[in-house]
């Protein structure tokens, strides 16, 4: 194939995916009526879609650079159940998705006033500022990654692996530990970037029953968290914020977390002073102080168990190498790493904890990446306790309260790792009773509501027929 049929080739299949793409354009058409977000797309297979205000819990608007450049936007419908936009509007000007964005919140509250979110603007709950970016660049690293790497580079610089291959090949593996140093670095610095880049002019805003945010340099988004949608807080703190005196906060509604975008979850709040975030998190959810109950000390025992075995496995790997190779002669100095285990089993275990009163579950877990999950009693969708082999022996058992949140990466259910069974026990008859008398007075609060609107309507109707 010489130049010019490639061009014509390259030219002719550009034109068919234009003509596509406008095509698509002008087909897809959209519709917004008294209940439904109507819908009607395909070029060839026409589709129609009604969504119901009542099922969308966020409504998103992205642009990129590109799109900045041109006013264009891409609103993104999020309904219950699903980790998938329900519906993406991709060529709409910037404008009429901000007004898609008020009329549909305005909806779903059955106002009649589009104009008052604009108008009152919201209160400001939480602006990031330059030190508070600043620092979650810094923090931002993914340790499991990072020590997965660690691991990996720190093996090639082996004299074994070095012994397999060539001279200078296996000069290079030598230098593993240096490339592994290096290579955390780099990852340090890319992902700092990229958190500086995805949370820049960061804001968090109260707008009558929603949250708003906004963040992003390149890519900006501007999305909404309806107050009524929210199923669990959870306040994360990896090893270095947490040292700083930082964490982040996340807010996940049913089936799906803001900013999510069906791969993982995004902070609501991604930096600030504990204190701070603790603060935000009572302000969304009526939530008081929650000192924590840790697992009984015996379960501490188990993870020295746990991590013994671990230890003891690694050393023997280490001594059938030096017996196949003859490398490796201090394979036993790989046991001395046995005086970390104590003092990991402690970490593990003074990290756990749990809290139930008679409206909110909190759990906390993790040593690395410290996680504090918020359950609200009347969001719970199913509340159970479980036994393993191992935990059967030390009488332990672990609390899962299970709400319908997506989850995702992080998981969004409250967990009581290794506490007392019959302690577990006792909970889950606890936290079960609250939820069904949670659901009576929901029921009720709502049917009281309903008679005071329709009262209202009464009174209205009867005042336009004096008129």
């Amino acid at each position: 194939m010489n130049m010019r049929s490639f061009l014509l080739f390259f030219l002719g299949g550009l034109a068919l995916v234009v003509g596509w793409q406008i095509a698509y354009v002008r087909r897809y058409e959209y519709r917004v009526t008294a209940d439904t977000f109507d819908i009607r797309s395909g070029v060839f297979s026409r589709r129609e879609r009604e969504i119901p205000f009542e099922r969308i819990q966020n409504v998103d608007i992205a642009q990129n650079v590109v799109q900045r450049a041109l006013d264009i936007a891409e609103l993104r419908l999020e309904t219950a159940g699903g980790n998938a936009s329900e519906a993406t509007l991709r060529y709409v000007s910037r404008e009429e998705a901000s007004r898609l964005q008020e009329l549909i919140s305005d909806r779903k509250r059955d106002e009649t006033t589009p104009e008052t979110a604009e108008e009152t603007g919201g209160d400001v709950l939480f602006e990031l500022d330059g030190r508070e970016l600043t620092v979650l660049g810094v923090t931002s690293a993914n340790f499991r990654l990072l020590g997965l790497i660690l691991v990996g580079l720190s093996f090639l610089g082996s004299p074994v692996a070095a012994r397999e291959v060539s001279p200078r090949i296996g000069l290079l593996l030598l230098l593993g530990p240096a490339f592994a140093v290096v290579g955390l670095v780099v990852l340090w610095i890319v992902s700092g970037v990229q958190a500086v880049f995805r949370y820049y002019d960061f804001r968090l805003s109260h707008h009558g029953e929603e949250l708003r945010y906004r963040r992003g340099l390149l890519q900006q988004y501007n999305g909404t968290i309806p107050l009524s949608k929210i199923q669990t807080l959870m306040i994360r703190e990896n090893v270095l914020a947490r040292a700083a005196g930082y964490g982040s906060l996340v807010i996940e509604t049913a089936g799906y977390a803001p900013g999510q975008g069906g791969s993982s979850v995004e902070s609501a709040v991604p930096i600030a002073k504990r204190d701070r975030v603790i603060e935000l998190a009572q302000t969304i959810e009526d939530v008081g102080e929650f000192p924590f109950t840790r697992p009984p000390r015996r379960a501490r025992m188990r993870y020295l168990a746990r991590y013994t075995i671990v230890i003891g496995v690694l050393t023997g790997l280490l001594y059938g190498v030096h017996v196949v190779t003859g490398e490796l002669p201090q394979w036993y100095l790989g046991a001395a790493t046995w005086l970390l285990v104590p003092i990991g089993a402690h970490l593990k275990w003074s990290h756990l904890g749990y809290y139930v009163d008679e409206d909110y579950v909190v759990t906390r877990s993790g040593f690395w990446t410290r996680r504090t999950t918020i359950v609200p009693v009347y969001r719970v969708q199913t509340v159970s306790n479980s036994q393993t082999v191992f935990q059967r022996r030390r009488d332990l058992g672990t609390l899962v309260v299970d709400t319908a949140t997506s989850g995702g990466f992080w998981g969004g259910n409250a967990v009581a790792l290794d506490i007392d069974i019959e302690t577990a026990r006792t909970l889950r008859r606890r936290v079960h009773s609250r939820f069904q008398q949670s659901l009576r007075d929901r029921r009720d609060r709502l049917r009281r509501e309903r008679e005071r609107k329709r009262e209202r309507e009464r009174e209205h109707g009867r005042g336009q027929s004096l008129g």
